[in-house]
């Protein structure tokens, strides 16, 4: 990737360390950040693991009331977390419906080891008016969070627009953000986003391994990246 272009992070949704890494070894050439979903493992996700990655890894528990996994408490999840980020984790998710108070903890886990925090919000029925993605925006920059992330659904290339035009508000803040819709109609946008300011999108290993609905595999993305930067 050049640097004039946002980041691919390849999204894993596997029960095992072992399974991780062996999901990961034939792309991890491809991607920039690797995000582990703890909601998918069933036993905890390991140092050694996440240093045989040799990317930076986003740690993600997806809970279930943000379309995850994870069906534990609250202290549960965000301990979970923490620890990731204490066995090397450069990046982690939080859900900006998280509460404050554990989303601050999580933030100042990760600011003592130099790690960061990206705040997420998804709907996975609609994409909401531009006011109401402006007010969403306005909440991560308030957050303290170094990066933001608004998924919506899009149902038409509107909606799609509507949410890659947050990149311009978001450049205005100084605040780097992943925008980008999902479903059929908002599958443009992940790839898109990287052109047009967006700070990352996300790939799937495979269409039957992908995270979220219309989620491009990292092997077609980068075919397309390929036919954009071609010369003329």
């Amino acid at each position: 990737m050049t640097a004039t272009k946002g980041l691919i992070c390849v999204s894993v949704l596997a029960e095992s360390n072992e399974a991780v890494l062996a999901a990961i070894a034939p792309v991890a050439g491809l991607a920039d950040v690797v995000e582990i979903r703890l909601d998918g493992l069933r036993e905890p996700l390991t140092p050694a693991c996440i240093a045989a990655l040799g990317k930076p890894v986003l740690a993600t528990n997806r809970p279930i009331w943000e379309g995850g996994r994870f069906a534990g408490s609250e202290p549960e999840r965000i301990a979970c977390l923490e620890a990731a980020l204490r066995d090397g984790a450069r990046l982690v998710d939080i859900e900006l419906r998280t509460a404050p108070e554990f989303r601050d903890r999580l933030l100042a886990t990760a600011r003592s080891g130099g790690a960061q925090v990206l705040v997420s919000s998804h709907d996975f029925a609609a994409t909401p008016a531009a006011g109401h993605l402006s007010a969403i925006l306005g909440q991560m920059v308030a957050s303290g969070a170094d990066i933001g992330k608004i998924v919506t659904t899009a149902a038409s290339p509107t909606d799609a627009l509507r949410v890659l035009s947050l990149q311009q508000e978001a450049a205005a803040a100084a605040f780097p953000l992943c925008a980008f819709a999902m479903g059929k109609a908002g599958a443009i946008s992940r790839l898109a986003t990287l052109y047009l300011g967006g700070h990352m999108t996300y790939a799937a290993l495979s269409p039957e391994q992908a995270t979220a609905p219309g989620q491009i595999t990292i092997h077609n993305l980068h075919r397309l990246l390929a036919l954009l930067d071609c010369p003329q």
